[in-house]
């Protein structure tokens, strides 16, 4: 058939009367092809009902794992991804319609934090079934006659939608579709970070509850934001870890800023707001609802509460200060960050002790030339006593080209059996003994976040960079304890560290 788009741009051509009958007949020709495609695209359906709706690649992605769960394909599902980027509407409103339009004989139950929400979801999808769009999709499914109730309703063919809040009883219901969005409001989540059992409630509402309402062959979708390592998310995977024959689960994870710098949404969500945004959220914060990242303190080596906060304007006088370089080889997406961090070795009157203070810290992917000069430029800017370059990946030629530049480098090679855990266990105590100092700033914090999540966290080069400087201060003898271990250095050219 010819192209639609040429076909009508030749209208104008014919007479009148025949203008009108080609318009209705093209009218025609595209509501079926919308109603045809709109059963098996869920893009398609979006685009019919919502007009306003504004596309992104990562509904692209969302679409076709709900096609999927449509086609008894994909059982279990779960998609974290930022605030205000379609999550609910996309996830909780228009899939419930689109999957009862397909299949009117289906159950759905519908979960949300609290009943409130979910019933709210459950009038807008009923409403939805008296929309002429949908009308025309789905001409053959309505709704029982009787289907008053916002969180509880019929379709013509059988098919039942039930909403509910988390910590609601489901008995009595099944469910061919189980939906769960956000099941940790705010409140909780902040309430939380001091009492994990609030997480833990939910986890068992949905295991002693929804989970087992589900029909055989039913599938799962949680679409939520991540706030902790023991949200609903984080606890579902826990589960299927550890217990042989769990649930298997596809996880989609949609960042707002992308590992390429970019939004993930820039059709409505610019790098510059949420650079903005993100330079106003606690880093935590930001980390887990926003780049689905959270970190957590189960297992870390180095608590957040060990730092010491530098309130002053300027930090102190340093007797010894010490620029540390962790590299990494690529500058990819997936590579790891080049991470430098700079400390100095203080006097604390107050309790007349050496103490140890960040001050800068940053990391970047780069490629070679441009590691090589921003060294260069930090070496000159700060004049450090010492400068501190692991000897592996780019830290081999970088510390060559920074010899030949005249810049006294000393080599770290850590011992055999020395990994990255034994290396900061090695330093975890000069931080739980008070003697470790950071300023209230934004690259201070992404410094105590990173060890606040390690050793599970996704990256750890500012941590292997701030404990290639702590070791030294240590053997050099700015600080003693009695766990004190000698770790191998290859001594600098030019001058003696200590």
């Amino acid at each position: 058939m010819e192209n639609l788009a040429a076909i009508t741009s030749r209208i104008n051509t014919l007479p009148y009367h025949e203008q009108s009958d080609l318009l209705d007949l093209v009218e025609k020709y595209e509501a079926a092809r919308i109603r045809e495609e709109s059963h098996d695209s869920y893009l398609t359906f979006v685009k019919a009902v919502w007009p306003a709706f504004v596309e992104g690649k990562h509904h692209g992605v969302m679409a076709e794992a709900f096609e999927r769960v449509a086609a008894g394909k994909l059982k279990r599902l779960i998609i974290n991804m930022p605030p205000r980027h379609t999550k609910s509407e996309f996830a909780s409103f228009l899939l419930p319609a689109w999957f009862l339009g397909k299949d009117p004989e289906k159950k759905v139950i519908q979960t949300a934090h609290t009943a409130k929400l979910a019933v709210g979801f459950g009038r807008k999808v009923r409403n939805l079934f008296s929309d002429a769009d949908f009308k025309n999709i789905f001409p053959e499914t309505s709704l029982q006659s009787d289907s008053k109730a916002a969180g509880r309703w019929n379709t013509n063919a059988g098919g039942e939608y039930f909403a509910i809040g988390v910590g609601g009883a489901v008995t009595g219901k099944g469910a061919d579709l189980l939906i769960i969005d956000d099941p940790h409001s705010e409140q909780d989540a902040a309430q939380g970070q001091y009492n994990p059992e609030v997480f833990d409630r939910v986890y068992e509402w949905y295991t002693s509850g929804p989970r087992q309402r589900l029909q055989p062959g039913g599938a799962i979708i949680v679409v939520m934001t991540r706030w902790s390592k023991r949200d609903l998310t984080g606890k579902i995977l826990d589960g299927a870890v550890k217990r042989e024959g769990a649930d298997e689960w596809e996880v989609i994870e949609l960042p707002a800023i992308m590992p390429s710098g970019n939004p993930l949404w820039p059709e409505y969500w610019g790098i510059t707001e949420l650079e903005a945004l993100r330079s106003e959220l606690p880093l935590s914060k930001w980390s887990a609802q926003y780049q689905q990242d959270p970190t957590s303190e189960e297992g870390a080596l180095v608590k957040r509460e060990w730092w010491q906060p530098w309130k002053r304007e300027k930090p102190p006088a340093c007797e010894f200060v010490i620029q540390s370089w962790d590299t990494a080889f690529l500058k990819t997406e997936r590579s790891d960050y080049s991470a430098c961090t700079t400390w100095g070795v203080f006097h604390n009157e107050e309790h007349d002790t050496m103490n140890i203070i960040l001050l800068d810290a940053f990391k970047q992917r780069m490629e070679f030339p441009e590691l090589k000069k921003r060294a260069f430029t930090m070496w000159q800017e700060t004049e450090p006593d010492a400068f501190i370059v692991e000897a592996k990946a780019s830290g081999m030629p970088l510390i060559f080209e920074l010899r030949q530049m005249g810049i006294p480098v000393s080599e770290f090679t850590p011992s055999k059996g020395n990994d990255k855990i034994a290396r900061v266990n090695a330093v975890a105590d000069m931080f739980a003994s008070g003697m470790v100092w950071a300023p209230e700033t934004r690259w201070a914090e992404e410094v105590i976040e990173e060890f606040a999540s390690f050793p599970a966290g996704d990256h750890d080069d500012l941590v292997d960079s701030s404990t290639q400087a702590l070791l030294r201060f240590r053997q050099g003898g700015f600080v003693r304890n009695p766990s004190d271990e000698d770790d191998e250095w290859m001594a600098p050219r030019y001058t003696e560290f200590y």
